[in-house]
Order: structure tokens, then sequence, then C-alpha cells
């Protein structure tokens, strides 16, 4: 049996609506679960294989997009939501009672500062921009998964529409590479 890549991809990418506003992401709690309005569509959506993003039971890899920071209000049950981890890049608020991670904000100096990560499955509506890519695949072996399914997995994933890369996107490696010469002087600001 192949393992589960993530609902969202194993299904069949789900269909970007130019109707989709934003919408509302729902934990997993069925009692008081928290709620969090995104305004807008979702940008640079992806399935991630990296050990740090909530995934869903058996997935191998979560789907990760970023919405402006401006764009995310906390609208129920925000007193369940916790960073994960302090020290990490992405602020990771997740719900103490399921884990689901809800928005993780990035808010230090970094070419992604001003943007939150979220998981667009747990949206109530559709019509979100499907995954574009897959990034760190790599990093599921670190989860456990044996090197030699790895290429498998890979052309599961470009077999889906999703190009496998081991660190995120050219085009989105090529930013943070820009605003890092800039930054350093290398390039003009």
């Amino acid at each position: 049996m192949a393992e589960k890549l993530h609902p969202s991809i194993d299904k069949g990418l789900p269909k970007k609506s130019a109707r989709f506003k934003g919408g509302t992401l729902v934990c997993q709690c069925v009692n008081n679960p928290v709620e969090v309005e995104i305004a807008g569509q979702v940008l640079h959506n992806h399935a991630c294989g990296c050990t740090k993003c909530w995934k869903p039971a058996g997935a191998l890899f979560s789907v990760v997009a970023v919405v402006p920071t401006d764009n995310v209000k906390v609208t129920a049950n925000k007193s369940k939501l916790k960073v994960v981890d302090k020290k990490a890049l992405i602020q990771r608020h997740a719900c103490r009672a399921c884990g689901v991670h809800m928005y993780g904000p990035v808010e230090r100096e970094h070419p992604f500062q001003g943007l939150s990560f979220i998981h667009p499955e747990r949206f109530q509506e559709s019509g979100w921009a499907p995954p574009g890519f897959a990034a760190f695949v790599s990093s599921i072996i670190e989860a456990g998964v044996q090197p030699a399914k790895k290429k498998g997995i890979r052309n599961r994933l470009a077999k889906a529409g999703l190009a496998p890369y081991d660190c995120l996107s050219p085009g989105l490696m090529d930013y943070i590479a820009e605003w890092t010469a800039k930054k350093s002087g290398a390039l003009p600001a």
C-alpha cells in the first residue's frame, strides 16, 4: 500500500476559484474549536515534508500556504492557542487540545516577515489555491520514511503536478537570495 502524501493531494488537488475571498480555518476539536478568519486568497501554497509543520494523521506532507499577517484574525477560542516553538522563525500557533497548527506568523526580520503560514485544508470554504510544488521532500526521511521510497514518492508528487524540491520553489529561493543580497549590500537596495 502506498503511503499517504496528503488528503488534498491523494484525492486530487482542489480547484481554485476566482470567487474565493478568504474564509474560516477551524481546528479539529468537536467542542469549542479554534476559528481563524483569513481575508483573501492564499499564496505560495505547497506540500511540505519538513518535520515542523502540522500534518493530518498518516500524511507524509503538510499543505501550507502564506497570507499577509494583517489578513489573519482569531475569532473563536483564542485562549486554546499556544506557540509550539518560541525560538522558531515561524511562530506556529497550535490548538492545545487537538494540536492543529492554525497560523504561524513570521515576526522577526526575514524575507517572509509580515506573512503567516496556514494550512488551507482547514478552511470551511472551498476555492483556495491548490499546492503548486512540494518543498523539503528529503525531510520525510528525517520523519522515518525509508530512503528507498523517496524516488517513488517524488514521482507521485510530480505526477500530481507538484514539482518536488529539497528547498522552496526556485522563485521563492531567488526572492530570499535577492532580499539577503540587498540586506548585505551585495546588491543595491
